[in-house]
């Protein structure tokens, strides 16, 4: 059996209409939220936040990029489509699992969210923006203080928005504990295997 590989531009074209069409995804999802607000899953869940948010969160990079960084980025020849990717899945995992009731109907799902959609936003937040030659330890810190650092000024979004308001009050505090606590984990997880992908290529 002959071993075939992907060649380099095919496989970045596929990232890039990854990345176009889970924007387009996440997109659609926020326009039916304002059209059907009853259908979003989010109505009652901070939805106007979040329909701000969200499009910020998932833009943030293109912004960016053709600000500032196509011409002063030293990171990159092109547009990094890998970290956009990376960067914008986190908002439409989050609005698909808020749709399909998945945050309500299984009890690990938001604890598992917690992990994995921060392990994507630092990844993102790291292929766009780290140095290629950060060593394990630097790569590990800067993906801990990134992380941790949007965990805190995640919950601190929600609190402000709705938990305050709502029957979570009471078991807020230990929810957030666990929240901080997987988020935080799931960046410094990102941040290794991040390094281990960049030594290996």
């Amino acid at each position: 059996m002959v071993a075939t590989t992907v060649p380099a531009a095919v496989r970045a074209d596929r990232t890039k209409y990854a990345a176009l069409l889970a924007k387009a995804a996440l997109f659609a999802l926020l326009l039916t939220a304002i059209i059907w607000p009853d259908l979003s899953g989010i109505k009652g869940k901070a939805s106007t936040a979040r329909l701000v948010v969200y499009p910020i969160g998932a833009l943030v990079l293109p912004l960016w990029w053709f600000a500032y960084g196509r011409t002063k980025s030293k990171l990159h020849k092109a547009f990094p489509w890998p970290a956009d990717l990376l960067l914008t899945l986190p908002w439409l995992i989050d609005l698909l699992g808020n749709r399909f009731n998945l945050f309500d109907t299984i009890s690990w799902w938001d604890d598992a969210m917690h992990f994995i959609l921060w392990a994507l936003l630092t990844a993102g937040a790291l292929t766009a923006f780290a140095r290629r030659d950060l060593t394990r330890g630097l790569t590990a810190m800067v993906a801990l203080g990134f992380g941790a650092t949007a965990a805190v000024i995640w919950e601190l979004g929600e609190y402000v928005a709705f938990v305050r308001h709502s029957a979570e009050l009471q078991t807020a505090y230990t929810d957030t504990l666990g929240d901080l606590t997987l988020g935080t984990l799931g960046a410094l997880l990102a941040g290794l295997i991040l390094y281990q992908v960049r030594r290996s290529h």
